[in-house]
This record gives C-alpha cells, sequence and structure tokens, in this order.
C-alpha cells in the first residue's frame, strides 16, 4: 500500500500527460499539418512563386518550402517543376491541384459561409473598382439587378482610374474591377464581355454633320475636346492621329463624358468619345457618326488578380455580367507580381 498518496497522485498525472504511442502520434501530425501543406502547395501553383506564395500566407519562404517537401515526400510525388523564370505543375500537380483547391478554397470562405448561413441577408461585402463611364453607363442596371438579388451585400464602387484600380487589385483593396484594358500586366487577367465603337460627335449644324464618310483629315482643322491626358481616350486618339501623321488640335480638355458633351452640343467644339455613353438623347440633339475604321474599338470586362480567392459576392456579381465567365482557367493561372 502506497505510504504517501501525494506520490502517488504525481505518477498517475505523469503517466496521463505522456506522450501518446507512435503511431497515435503520426496520425496527429498527419491530421495537423497535411491542410497546411495542401495551402502551400496551392498558394505555389496560384501565384506562381515561392516568395508570393509565403507573401500571401504570412510564413517565411523556408517555411513554405518545406511544407511543400514535405507533401511530395508523404506523397511520393513530384508536384512542381521550378524553372528559372517560373514554377510549372507537373501531371501529379495538376491532379492535386484540382482535388486540393476546392477543400483550400472551402476553408478560407468558411468563416464567410459560416456568417452567411446563420446570419442570412445580414452578411457579405462586395467592393468594386471601376472608371466614371462604367460606373454611369455600364454599371447601373447590373448593381440595381445585384441589389435585387442580394439585398444583405454592403456594395462598394470605388471610382479609380485603371492604373489606380490595378493597384487596388494587387494590394487586395477591391474584390474585382470592371472596365476597359490595353495593356495587361502579367499578373492581372482580363475577360472582355463588352465592345464599344469610337464616335464623333459634334453640333447638328457642324459643317462635318452633313459628311456621311468622315476621314481623319478631315478633322484636323476643328478644336478636339478631350479627356485628360492621362486618360485611355486622349492616348488612343493621339496614337492614331501620330501614326498617320494627321496634325490636330485640342481646343478643351476637361474630364467626364456628361461635361464633354454638353461642351459639344454647346458649339465649343467637337469630341472623339466611346460609343458607351452615347444614348438616345444624344443622337437626338448631336450628331454622331462611326470612326471605327480608325480607331480601335473599346472593350469592358471583368478585371481580377491572378490566383485570388474570390468571394461568393464577387463570383455571383460576375455571373450577372456573363454567365459561366469564371469556367476559364485564365483568371486562375499565376501571374508575375509587378508590385
Amino acid at each position: 500500500m502506497e505510504k504517501n498518496p501525494a506520490k502517488k497522485l504525481n505518477r498517475s498525472r505523469k503517466r496521463a500527460s505522456a506522450p501518446a504511442a507512435p503511431d497515435a502520434a503520426g496520425r496527429f501530425y498527419y491530421k495537423g499539418n497535411r491542410l497546411k501543406q495542401l495551402r502551400a502547395f496551392v498558394y505555389i501553383a496560384r501565384l506562381g512563386s515561392l516568395s508570393r506564395a509565403a507573401e500571401a500566407l504570412f510564413l517565411s519562404q523556408p517555411s513554405v518550402s518545406l511544407q511543400l517537401k514535405a507533401l511530395e515526400r508523404e506523397l511520393d510525388a513530384t508536384l512542381l517543376e521550378r524553372t528559372r523564370r517560373r514554377i510549372t505543375l507537373t501531371d501529379a500537380g495538376e491532379a492535386l491541384y484540382e482535388m486540393a483547391r476546392p477543400l483550400v478554397e472551402g476553408f478560407e470562405q468558411l468563416d464567410h459561409e459560416f456568417r452567411t448561413k446563420t446570419q442570412g441577408s445580414r452578411a457579405g461585402h462586395l467592393t468594386i473598382a471601376a472608371g466614371s463611364s462604367t460606373i454611369q453607363y455600364l454599371l447601373p442596371e447590373l448593381v440595381k439587378t445585384y441589389r435585387e438579388r442580394y439585398p444583405g451585400v454592403h456594395l462598394a464602387l470605388s471610382n479609380v482610374t485603371n492604373r489606380d484600380g490595378i493597384a487596388l487589385l494587387r494590394n487586395d483593396e477591391v474584390d474585382i474591377a470592371v472596365g476597359s484594358m490595353i495593356d495587361v500586366p502579367h499578373d492581372i487577367a482580363w475577360a472582355p464581355v463588352y465592345h464599344y465603337d469610337p464616335m464623333l460627335i459634334m453640333p447638328p449644324d457642324h459643317p462635318l454633320a452633313a459628311k456621311s464618310d468622315i476621314r481623319l483629315e478631315d478633322i484636323a482643322p476643328y478644336g478636339l475636346i478631350l479627356p485628360p491626358k492621362r486618360l485611355t481616350t486622349y492616348k488612343l486618339v493621339d496614337m492614331v492621329f501620330q501614326q498617320r501623321h494627321v496634325p490636330y488640335t485640342v481646343a478643351i480638355e476637361v474630364g467626364g463624358w456628361d461635361v464633354i458633351k454638353q461642351y459639344v452640343a454647346m458649339g465649343l467644339g467637337i469630341s472623339i468619345v466611346t460609343g458607351i455613353c452615347i444614348t438616345e438623347a444624344d443622337r437626338e440633339r448631336l450628331a454622331v457618326r462611326n470612326l471605327r475604321q480608325y480607331l480601335p474599338q473599346r472593350s469592358y470586362g471583368v478585371v481580377m488578380r491572378k490566383g485570388k480567392f474570390l468571394s461568393p459576392e464577387a463570383r455571383a456579381f460576375i455571373d450577372l455580367i456573363k454567365p459561366g465567365l469564371l469556367t476559364h482557367r485564365d483568371y486562375d493561372e499565376p501571374g508575375h507580381s509587378e508590385r
């Protein structure tokens, strides 16, 4: 019989806190780390580099590398091929990515899905970057439909230029952007949906209004009213006139399609605008001529950061723009960051 009850109690506590048997400990290690390994692998595959994956996961690069190596060792397969310029998936990596991505994405969205199920329509947030013309002419009907279907989602529209919109995407300050793109960076995916012709607008009594076929040389003698130089329209007009060696004059530089149309209607000049801003009312007060034979169409669509996990709110809005747009892998492929 134990004479010292305290010693007996201490021995019992030590036995209770002793390490588990080797196989039990192994199972615990497996269950506790496999998700981390898969997250590291999926982020590397989506973002295209160990350093960007580590940045996104708030881990050191060696930690991410060790998780990947452990996963490859446990699966006895090479998942990634490393070259000087980028990382690509092997056949085994492609197969695992297709299986692991929904698991990791589901884990990423777990908190949100839980709030949505428990709080109903009160949960949700969506931030979209777009330019003035997109917000004014393209988005109103989409926003109206979205609000009717998802009244509880807090929707924020950031009125920015293309350059600022891309910066917001790279910093994860917005979910998606909607607008027009000319040069698409490697780390950005753009899916054009809407296409608009360039239009020459002028007062109905303008000398060019009597002409059905207008050349750039016909426009040269008249002062143009254009958006600021930093914007795409001005750059396109300047590029086309210079390429064809046709001189032109900018009489007024001002922002906002509505302001430009008003100034043209007042007889202060003529302008080249994108067809997105031309309404039926405009055609009644202005003479409008298509300049597609000289200037390129402007395409508008969805802009995303490659490798970004899109929220259900963002996916729902994109489906409104074009159902099935996200079935293409382009938006999901890793790109090189230009931050």
